[in-house]
């Protein structure tokens, strides 16, 4: 069992010395700092995937249903390499979490992003399939989308989403969006596609607009004003904002992979 300890500010790492000194089969894995949900998830993978023959994800606050182990090992002798955990229920999370998540699902398959859905983080690996994943060196990670790509030999298993044991989430509606924008920029171009589209939808538009003016001013019906003008100029004024946004994420992650920092620093190892 292998806690990571993702720049924990309580006494979480000194809590896990105490069960490591009690049990040697308890060990941790404590960065220098903060990295984020993702990357610590992979900096555990990545340290520990020759400790044994595959290893499973589970986030610390027990939602996930542990019957689903045994049901991820069964599915890994029968042949599966990647055994997901597919929520299958979510009462226990809140209204709108539910809401957005499933929101986000159906938007990540309609952009062509391969993910699994209802799946977040809670999977068997075997060390193959470990292996295949160290060689990606994505700074931008999103290991629902990429973990996929891999095309090994995969199935699911039924996950029961329950009540946290203990404390409060502190995986914000903030986080949750960065996450879901990681998602889709890191592996879909699409948005790249809707904007020259909705350009062209803006020319036909415009080419209309002309052709009123033109009448308007033939019959002799045209208003002087400049209302209609300057809606006009804003919005289109908005949505080449929104534009060059678009494609100012996609420049931000060809500047975060150029530069080949590292994901996380380990601090030690028990």
């Amino acid at each position: 069992m292998v806690f990571v300890n993702d720049g924990s500010k309580d006494r979480t790492w000194s809590v896990i010395e105490q069960l490591h000194k009690k049990n040697k089969y308890v060990r941790g894995i404590c960065l220098t700092r903060n990295v984020g949900h993702q990357n610590a998830i992979m900096a555990g993978m990545m340290t520990c995937r020759d400790w044994a023959d595959g290893i499973i994800t589970i986030d610390a606050d027990l939602q996930d249903d542990l019957n689903a182990i045994e049901k991820m090992i069964d599915a890994h002798a029968e042949g599966s390499e990647i055994v997901y955990g597919v929520k299958v229920q979510r009462t226990a999370d809140p209204l709108l979490k539910r809401l957005s998540a499933e929101a986000f699902y159906k938007l990540q398959s309609s952009m062509g992003v391969e993910s699994i859905m209802n799946h977040a983080d809670f999977r068997f690996m075997s060390r193959r399939a470990l292996d295949l994943l160290a060689q990606y060196q994505e700074r931008n990670l999103y290991l629902r989308g990429l973990i996929p790509m891999l095309g090994l030999t995969s199935s699911q298993v039924d996950d029961v989403i329950s009540e946290r044991s203990a404390g409060a989430s502190k995986y914000t509606l903030s986080k949750m969006m960065g996450l879901a924008l990681n998602g889709i920029t890191s592996f879909s171009v699409k948005p790249l596609y809707y904007i020259v589209y909705l350009g062209v939808c803006f020319l036909f538009i415009s080419l209309c607009i002309a052709v009123y003016v033109l009448h308007a001013l033939i019959v002799g019906t045209a208003v002087p004003g400049w209302s209609s003008l300057m809606l006009s100029v804003w919005m289109v004024g908005g949505f080449v904002l929104i534009s060059i946004g678009t494609v100012g994420v996609y420049i931000g992650k060809i500047y975060n992979e150029v530069k080949g920092r590292p994901l996380y620093n380990i601090k030690e190892v028990l």
